[in-house]
Formats: structure tokens, sequence, C-alpha cells
């Protein structure tokens, strides 16, 4: 009776120890279960097991890393192209996205816990990695397929996984843009500018480009000006913003700012007739003739048909033989004896010289009313009363 006490006895403190040792002992057997279902391809019977495992506050410490690290796995395997196939029924109640979602989380957790040079978190790189091509591949098809919204998302979590890759972020706001989500495609584009990337190098002009339109978009001026200066910080030789600045100051009727910012622009595209002709116009305006002059011909020596260059020129040519003409009008008979003809003759040289350039002018915009009416009056001071005539008559057609 005695043994038999005792016997109990042992028996009951045996029953007490290992109940009390259940809970542990049982999370730390889920992970095991979930780990041998998972190379059974049971994968529903592995997620229960792993899913119980990194929810209860009983695994032990030193396995709950490799608790999200197995976790990470079996999601991993519903995403893999290699078992995709095999295994996407067990996605069928989840949703899109949410398998490489959930590997990725785990994963991330498993490197937490772990940190980076454990047994489990220094795999957590390559499996992020790995992931973060699905998620990016993901994305271009989504977008491909115009399904913007599921695009943005696999590219943001292509980013969660890659913090310091630009590219995801770079086509999120492709995508925000594409289904007119300006406010969204700011926000990733202004994301990228605060990358460590850009620290150190500038972004894609691509970037500041779209910022610029969609602030005009806006029609938030402020906003293009900023975003400009910041464009020209990264790219100050970039010609389309010189121009795009030079459009701003003179818009705001900044001659001499204008005046500095166009011979920018021409430094950096000396080839530009339009140009040339625009900083001419400029010093038409601030009487400097001999500087609009050369200006004016570099463009046509550029471009021949520059419209206003060959416009603006012969306008020249008429209004100093006009000047030397109203001049000679105005002496005296005595004065003129002696000096207007001359100056007449010096004026018809300019009147013959505006010319050519008036009928080029013609031929590139045979409409422009400026042009004809120029003409008609030329061709009466040279005496070619025919061709005067002729430019009345057309002058006379367009007002019909």
């Amino acid at each position: 009776m005695k043994k038999n006490l005792l016997t109990l006895a042992a028996t009951a403190v045996l029953m007490g120890t290992v109940g009390l040792a259940t809970p542990a002992l049982a999370q730390s057997s889920a992970i095991t279960n979930a780990i041998l279902s998972q190379k059974a391809g049971q994968l529903d019977k592995a997620l229960e097991s792993i899913n119980q495992a990194v929810a209860s506050d009983k695994t032990k410490e030193k396995d709950k890393a490799k608790a999200w690290f197995t976790r990470g796995e079996i999601y991993y395997q519903l995403v893999d192209p290699s078992t995709q196939a095999l295994f996407g029924k067990y996605t069928k109640d989840m949703q899109p996205g949410e398998p490489l979602q959930k590997a990725a989380e785990s994963y991330q957790k498993a490197l937490a816990l772990d940190g980076p040079t454990g047994e489990y978190g220094k795999q957590v790189a390559g499996r992020l990695q790995n992931l973060y091509g699905l998620a990016f591949n993901a994305g271009v098809k989504s977008y491909n397929d115009k399904d913007y919204d599921k695009a943005i998302a696999s590219y943001k979590l292509a980013s969660q996984m890659n913090p310091q890759d630009t590219s995801a972020v770079l086509y999120g706001a492709y995508a925000y843009s594409a289904k007119q989500d300006f406010a969204g495609a700011k926000s990733a584009y202004n994301q990228l500018l605060a990358m460590d990337a850009y620290k150190t190098k500038p972004a894609p002009v691509g970037v500041y480009t779209q910022l610029l339109q969609i602030a005009r978009q806006e029609k938030n001026d402020a906003e293009a000006q900023k975003v400009l200066q910041q464009a020209l910080a990264a790219y100050p030789n970039n010609k389309t913003f010189l121009i795009e600045d030079l459009n701003v100051a003179m818009s705001g009727g900044n001659g001499a700012g204008a005046l500095d910012k166009i011979s920018k622009a021409i430094a950096a595209d000396p080839n530009n007739s339009n140009l040339y002709a625009v900083r001419a116009g400029v010093y038409d305006k601030q009487g400097k003739t001999d500087l609009a002059q050369a200006d004016y011909k570099k463009a046509i020596e550029l471009d021949p048909n520059n419209f206003d260059s060959q416009f603006n020129m012969g306008i020249y040519n008429f209004n100093q033989a006009a000047t030397l003409y109203t001049k000679a009008s105005k002496m005296d008979l005595k004065t003129y004896q002696l000096k207007g003809k001359p100056l007449e003759a010096q004026g018809k040289k300019y009147f013959e010289a505006s010319v050519p350039y008036f009928e080029k002018a013609l031929e590139i915009q045979p409409n422009d009313p400026s042009t004809i009416s120029a003409l008609q009056k030329v061709y009466f001071r040279l005496g070619r009363n025919a061709d005067s005539e002729k430019m009345a008559a057309r002058l006379q057609a367009l007002k019909k």
C-alpha cells in the first residue's frame, strides 16, 4: 500500500511537470509540425501550425526568430514561380498580394528578432531581394494591364522590401500619373528626391519635368517656380529648364533677368535659332540695336525659316530708311538741296535691304498681314508700283 502511494505520488509529480511544460513544448512542436507539413506539401496545415506558433506568447524567445522565418518560407512557396502552380490552391481564400505581403513581413520580423548575423537573420536579405523582384514584376504586369491601383500596391510593397531602391518608387509615380492621381504622383516623386541615392547625385531629369508638369496642371505657379529652381540647381545647363526659367522671367516683365537667363540658355544650346531671336527682341526693347541685329542675323544663319528674325530684320531696315526720309522731309529747301538727296539715297538702300527679309518672311507665313503691309509700302517707296498694288490687293483680300 505504501509502495502504491509512492508510485501514485511520483506519477502526480510527473504529470504536473508535464502539464507545466506543455504550452512551451506545444509551441516548439507547432514550429516542427509546420516544417514537416511544409515538406509534405501540405501548406494549409503548415500555415495553421506556424500561425499558431507566432501568435502565441508561449513560444520561447530562442524559437521566435525561427518561427517567423519559417512562416516566411511557407508563404514564399505560395508566390515562388517554381512552386506557385503547385500550391496556388492554398491562396484561393487570400486577398491579391497577401501571400507576398505576409512573406515579407515574416522575414522582416525574423530579421528584427535575430539580427543581421543570426542564423535566420543573415538569410533574410536574399529572401527579401527575391520577393522584391516578384513584387516589382507584379507591378509591371498590373501597369501593362492598366490596373493601376494593383500596380501601385505592388510597387509600394517592393519598396518596403528594398527601401533604398529608387526604381519601385519611380514606377509607382508613373502608375499614379497614369491613373491621373497627380497628388499621389507628386508625393512619389518628392519621396524619390529625398532618397539617399540622390543626396550625392541629381535625380533623373524626368522627375523634375514631371513635377513641373503637375504644378502647371494644378495652376500652381509658386510650386512650379520652386520645382524649377530645384531642377536648375540639379541641372544648371539643361536647356529645357533654362528656357522654362526664361519664359517665367519674360512673362514677369523682368527684361534684365531674362537677358541673363537667355544667355545661359544659348550657352547650353548654341544652335537654337529661337533663343537668339528672343534675345534680339530683349535687346531691341533695351535700345541695343547693334546687339539685336547681330542676334537676328545669327538666328537667320542657323535657321533661314525663322520668321520672327526675318521680319524683324526687315523692320529694322525699314525703320532706318523711314528715319532718313523723315529727316530729309523736314529740311528747308536750301538744306535739302545740299543734304537731302544723299539722305534719301541712303534711305533707299535701307528700303532695298529690307525687301529680301520681308519677302522671305512672307514665304514662311504667306498670310501674315503685317508682312504684306510692310512690303506694300517698301515696294511703293522703291517705285515698284505693280508689286505694291499686288500687295495692297492681297491685304484687302485678307480683310474679307
